[in-house]
């Protein structure tokens, strides 16, 4: 996962002079579920379909100029690995910092199902 690279296609948009703010989220596998027991690691399914159909509602939002995401899918990931790199661009705080939150918490609901690996 590259975050410099989606902020690079991000910034060759044809509409990129609208851009205002850059936001990126990076998550990681953490070494305790949210229940508190240790992990080792997981592994994430992704519904591609969904994926686009979210990153498309999302990218016509209000002040949004473009939307790049990447996620680590189908393989064994260890505590610390990246799982996604999710990039934002438009024009105000207030747009982008919603835009991302909204699209980050559709694609962990209804995107994608991972599988959390005990120790």
């Amino acid at each position: 996962m590259n975050t410099d690279r989606l902020i690079s296609k991000i910034k060759s948009h044809p509409d990129y002079d609208r851009v205002g703010m850059i936001l990126c989220h990076n998550g990681v596998v953490r070494g305790t579920s949210r229940d508190g027991r240790k992990v080792s690691g997981l592994r994430v399914a992704v519904d591609r379909k969904r994926l686009e159909s979210v990153l498309a509602e999302n990218r016509s939002r209000k002040g949004i100029v473009d939307i790049q995401v990447e996620l680590a899918e189908d393989v064994d990931l260890a505590v610390g690995d990246d799982v996604m790199v999710l990039v934002v661009a438009g024009d105000i705080r207030e747009n982008v910092i919603g835009t991302l939150s909204d699209t980050l918490n559709a694609i962990k609901s209804t995107v994608t199902a991972k599988t959390e690996f005990f120790i």
